[in-house]
């Protein structure tokens, strides 16, 4: 394709994200599938000119209000060209020259948009904090409060993309041999920092077409995600719950620490999910997972299941504010509940949960959020209406068989800023070994009104 039949498909695949109530990942590879006649590095180049618009949304909002124009998908591109790309105002004209496959010819608003835009870079010294760092209202208030002074500086760190980080499977083969396949591929990548089976590649590559990927050796999973089978500390021959399993990543990894022994239950209420997951369960030759769909965290499953388990994960629904280097566009299109309903969804899925722990078992909390309510004041909440379960510092959680834990403190907190990972949050709790038969039984006993209340 020629730069400016590029130009005409990104215009029009921001044109269908931005009408589209679906995550821009899933509108752009739907795109891409109808349109099959558009080869790889096309492709790539196009979803690129389409992110980048996302990344840069604020700032290109600021620049656009300020020469007064619309923000439609032809004038976010063309300003992108011109703020981000480098692009003088006559190149872009010539891109938008009507010629076959290329956009049509500038308008005289349009032409005035990219006289008043020439020489300008998408940062302005008018531009305030927000606008500069691309935060959204809806999170300011909750990122000021977590960061404090840092503000500016971590929301900053979340402009870029995100480095592609694989999860080596240890059923499979060890973190030198994924390295030596990877290498023999064409394909340079390093041992990551935090995780003991993780890989980060230098540059992006077709990772679902090697025979490392299709044989199981390795998944894709950032680094920081992958830190949570390793608090769980799953154990060969274990119970294990992972309570909200989504596409099974987090189980995956869970189920392989297990050497295949042992039983991992993954639930959900979104079943398609569960399904697709079966898939990369079997890819990765791992045959002790279970799948099971609940209808919400209430369901009777968990009532039948009360401490039966030896682990409990709960990667619970957040407001993915640590993933906005992966999704730019969840930013400004939060496709899920708000703020204001996710965290006492958050606090019932936690509450429900502990549920399944045995007496001397371990309940995990994480998220994918850098925000406080989600993380540490969920966990003081919890622990303040459950006696029973302690907080277990990373450092007692870590399993020693795989080398020092990635930090000191009581809780993982990860930042893209600090640790080049997605933004990220675990911890530890820890269900007292002496818990009596009568505590369970008053326990039940208050559920039981609890229920009938809400009935």
């Amino acid at each position: 394709m020629t730069p400016a039949a590029r130009l005409a498909t990104a215009i029009d695949l921001l044109a269908e994200v931005m009408d589209t109530p679906r995550p821009a990942d899933a509108v752009t590879s739907a795109f891409f599938r109808a349109r099959r006649f558009i080869g790889a590095k096309d492709r790539g180049e196009i979803a690129a000119l389409v992110y980048g618009v996302m990344r840069h949304w604020a700032r290109l909002h600021w620049w656009l209000e300020r020469v007064n124009h619309m923000p439609d998908p032809r004038a976010l591109v063309i300003a992108d060209c011109i703020l981000s790309g480098g692009r003088t105002a006559d190149s872009v004209a010539g891109l938008f020259n009507g010629a076959k496959f290329a956009p049509a010819p500038l308008s005289d608003r349009e032409r005035k948009l990219i006289r008043a835009l020439d020489t300008h870079t998408l940062d302005h010294p008018s531009q305030d904090e927000v606008v500069r760092a691309e935060v959204p209202d809806w999170a300011e208030p909750a990122m000021r409060a977590t960061f404090g002074d840092r503000f500016l500086a971590e929301a900053s760190a979340m402009l870029g993309e995100a480095p592609l980080d694989l999860r080596v499977n240890p059923v499979k083969a060890t973190r030198d041999e994924a390295l030596k396949a990877l290498a023999d591929a064409g394909i340079k990548a390093t041992p990551t920092s935090l995780s003991p089976v993780g890989l980060r590649l230098a540059g992006r590559a077709p990772i679902m077409a090697l025979d490392a990927y299709k044989s199981g050796m390795i998944e894709i999973q950032d680094e920081g995600s992958q830190l949570v089978a390793f608090m769980a500390d799953a154990r060969p021959g274990m119970q294990v719950v992972d309570f909200c399993a989504g596409a099974g990543g987090k189980t995956l990894a869970i189920a392989a620490m297990m050497d295949n022994k042992g039983r991992v239950v993954a639930t959900d209420v979104l079943e398609g999910r569960l399904i697709r997951a079966k898939e990369r369960f079997r890819r990765a030759g791992l045959h002790n997972i279970e799948t099971r769909a609940i209808k919400t965290e209430r369901d009777p499953w968990v009532k039948r299941h009360k401490g039966k388990f030896d682990r409990v994960v709960v990667d619970a629904p957040c407001s993915g504010t640590g993933t906005w280097r992966r999704n730019p566009d969840s930013r400004w299109r939060p496709m899920g509940p708000g703020l204001g309903d996710l965290v006492p969804l958050q606090a019932s899925i936690l509450d429900s949960a502990a549920r399944l722990v045995r007496p001397g078992g371990r309940l995990v909390y994480a998220t994918c959020s850098l925000l406080r309510e989600e993380n540490e004041g969920q966990v003081e909440a919890f622990l303040a209406a459950h006696a029973d379960f302690t907080l277990l510092p990373v450092a007692d959680a870590w399993p020693a068989a795989w080398g020092s834990p990635p930090v000191s403190t009581d809780m993982l907190r990860l930042t893209p800023l600090r640790h080049d990972t997605d933004g990220f949050f675990a911890a530890v709790l820890e269900r007292r070994a002496d818990v009596a038969e009568a505590d369970v039984a008053e326990a039940d006993a208050a559920e039981q009104v609890d229920e009938a209340a809400g009935a």
